[in-house]
């Protein structure tokens, strides 16, 4: 009768006179459906007990021939309950005498109170503006799934094993290969390290270069992402300021600094393209001070008018290092990236990252290393700068379709995203809340400001994950709560 159903069973065991202690009410639940084994939920539930103080210390348990007999299940069942206890240090026990409750164990819980995702996780989404979102819906899953299955079964066993932190060395040539064609970047394989992204590699570069009492300096307004990344890590910051042209790098000269952050190909968020004079007035800057520029090229792949912008890596290779992520050309969750490093730093790169998480899965840089031998890259690069130059035009005529002349859009046609000014309005916290109560979804270029106040009259507004009529909607529906919310 007992069996595949919930039973709960409560014991109330009377000690012999030979026992000082008293009695304690046990409930067990054992739930003989679970996946869960019998003997552990005995040995849990008693460890909750004895944790929470319902067992008192030096308190004796029921023997295993009485807990079996009340639970309805065999003694052995009970007695490994006993022995996890026992071998984990939760209970004490002498030949001829009671199993008793170790001393000291008491730890009663707190009480945390439970976070508010009520809005995080209720709220209808009718107007998605997020920002470096590719579209998955594009990817050729089946051919990747194909090289994937290929590069796993082609994997030599040795490369199963703790292998170089330096990465794959198929995916290092092939890197470089698919660098020289696509932007012109001449790369020897040897100074390409493998990384699980562009985040990944700043954490690495920053505990490389990071110099007490100096500061790194980065663009402002900046990628939050990775502003966080160095602000966790209790390193300081020093923001420069940027115009429509990108990072205004007369102000470095006033700064002392350990590295330079850089966006230079295609300023986030703004989007401007770093001018000549700036790129090799910021290489002299770290020539005379022997630091380095931290070049994130982060999504230049996708340039609507003309050939991709020239890195600033190639202005100095030895004083530039450079960071590529694969998160947007491929897909986010494959978390392959990868630098390229000056010859001096190489022997620490190896340090830091043997230390940290030594290196990537090998399937994935194998599979990545097939996929750019074979010119899958290239041919699904191709369809998808048409269909985002395409998607970019639809905002770009929607958005004057509702506001007529009262924006205008910063910076060059690249990325995934296009930031907008409105002139007179103010984009803060308090607009960015209301917008996703409402369902629309965006942030502001105020959001990933260092110095507040400076760009509180633009949004930016990402378009690469959206279709076209989803485009036209959601720029309605912004259209609408703007006119409400003014």
């Amino acid at each position: 009768m007992i069996l595949n159903k919930l039973v709960l069973l409560k014991f109330h065991f009377i000690t012999s006179s030979k026992d000082p202690v008293g009695g304690y009410m046990f409930g067990i639940d054992l739930d003989r459906k679970s996946q869960v084994s019998l003997k552990r939920q005995i040995y849990q539930k008693l460890k909750d007990d004895i944790l929470s103080g319902r067992v008192a210390s030096g308190e004796s348990l029921p023997s295993t021939r009485e807990l079996a007999k009340f639970l309805a299940v065999s003694r052995n069942t009970v007695c490994e309950a006993y022995e996890m206890l026992l071998a984990e240090g939760f209970v004490l026990s002498n030949q001829g005498a009671a199993t008793r409750v170790t001393e000291g164990l008491n730890i009663p819980k707190t009480f945390t109170e439970p976070l508010n995702n009520t809005l995080k996780n209720n709220y209808n989404v009718i107007a998605d503006f997020r920002t470096g979102q590719p579209d998955l819906r594009n990817f050729p899953m089946f051919v990747w799934n194909r090289i994937l299955y290929a590069a796993i079964q082609e994997m030599p066993l040795v490369e199963l094993g703790y292998r170089a932190p330096e990465g794959l060395e198929s995916l290092r040539e092939e890197i470089s290969s698919w660098l020289f064609r696509s932007r012109g970047i001449k790369a020897d394989p040897q100074d390409i390290f493998i990384t699980t992204g562009a985040t990944n590699a700043l954490h690495l570069i920053s505990e490389m270069l990071y110099k007490e009492g100096k500061y790194i300096l980065i663009e402002d307004p900046c990628h939050m992402g990775m502003l966080r990344a160095l602000t966790n890590k209790g390193y300081p910051v020093s923001p420069v300021p940027v115009d429509k042209h990108g990072i205004l790098s007369k102000h470095v000269h006033k700064k002392t600094a350990w590295g330079i952050y850089v966006t230079p190909s295609h300023q986030f968020p703004l989007g401007g393209i770093l001018p000549a004079a700036r790129r090799a007035e910021l290489i002299q800057y770290v020539r005379e001070n022997e630091i380095y520029i931290i070049e994130d090229d982060y999504d230049s792949e996708f340039r609507y008018c003309g050939e991709p912008i020239a890195p600033l890596y190639s202005m100095d290779p030895q004083r530039v290092i450079y960071v590529g992520t694969f998160s947007k050309v491929i897909f986010p969750a494959l978390r392959v990236g990868y630098v390229i490093l000056p010859h001096q730093l190489k022997r620490q790169w190896k340090h830091h990252r043997t230390h940290t998480d030594v290196q990537n899965s090998p399937y994935e840089q194998a599979a990545l290393a097939k996929f750019l031998k074979h010119r899958k890259i290239d041919r699904h690069l191709l369809k998808m700068k048409k269909l985002y130059g395409e998607r970019r035009k639809v905002l770009l005529q929607a958005l004057g379709e509702s506001f007529k002349d009262t924006w205008y859009s910063w910076g060059d046609a690249t990325g995934l995203h296009i930031a907008i000014e409105f002139p007179g309005m103010c984009f803060d916290n308090e607009f960015l809340e209301k917008c996703k109560i409402n369902g629309i979804l965006l942030k502001s270029v105020d959001y990933h400001s260092i110095n507040k106040g400076k760009h509180m009259d633009k949004l930016l507004l990402g378009y690469s994950h959206l279709e076209p009529e989803e485009i036209r909607r959601g720029v309605l529906v912004l259209y609408d709560f703007l006119k409400n919310y003014m």
